[in-house]
Order: C-alpha cells, then sequence, then structure tokens
C-alpha cells in the first residue's frame, strides 16, 4: 500500500473530538504509542536477553502499525502529504549522507 491511500484510509477510521481541527489528540497519541514501542523493546530486554522472537516482532509491529496512523492523521490535521513527508526525508538523509553529515545533531548538517 502506498502512503497516499494509508491516508486516506487512515482517516476514514478517525474518531476524536474536533477532527478536522486538532492537531493535540494526534500528536499525544503519536507520543504514547512510540512509548508502548520503546516498552516493548525494553521488556525484550528485561526479560528475553535482548532475542526478538516471532511473538515479541509481531507486538512492535503492532504498536509500529498505530505510530503509523498517528503520524498520518497529523499530517491530516495539518494538511500535509505523508507521502511527501516520507519523501522529503529520505531526501534530507541521502543529503547528509553526501555530505558525510548522518551522524551527529541538529536539524541543519
Amino acid at each position: 500500500m502506498d502512503f497516499k491511500t494509508y491516508q486516506k484510509k487512515a482517516r476514514e477510521t478517525a474518531q476524536y473530538p474536533n477532527l478536522g481541527s486538532n492537531i493535540i489528540y494526534p500528536t499525544l497519541g503519536l507520543v504514547g504509542e512510540g512509548g508502548e514501542v520503546a516498552e516493548k523493546v525494553k521488556k525484550v530486554i528485561r526479560d528475553k536477553n535482548g532475542i526478538f522472537d516471532k511473538e515479541s516482532k509481531l507486538g512492535i509491529k503492532r504498536e509500529l502499525g498505530d505510530v503509523l496512523w498517528y503520524i498520518s492523521n497529523l499530517c491530516t490535521e495539518l494538511n500535509i502529504n505523508l507521502e511527501d513527508v516520507a519523501s522529503e526525508n529520505l531526501e534530507k538523509l541521502r543529503l547528509r549522507a553526501l555530505k558525510g553529515k548522518i551522524s551527529g545533531s541538529g536539524d541543519n548538517r
């Protein structure tokens, strides 16, 4: 599935207060789901000696899907095309790699 289709279908399932003018809800959801991804990784490190078995990967995959849903709906709230976000990010990273600036910090490397 491409990002344009995903964004449209994700919006069809969006049900939250002030839909269409609420960037706070999907932002908070994004942060919460990102935390759930981190929790699942942490528990693999703690409970499974860092071995990501099929069950662990499936749980993380599901949480990543929730992250993607919130990113998509935040983009829609801001009238941003998710496909553009993905393309522009890859181009930014490509240019950083060409300059030898992948590592380090700062937005304008």
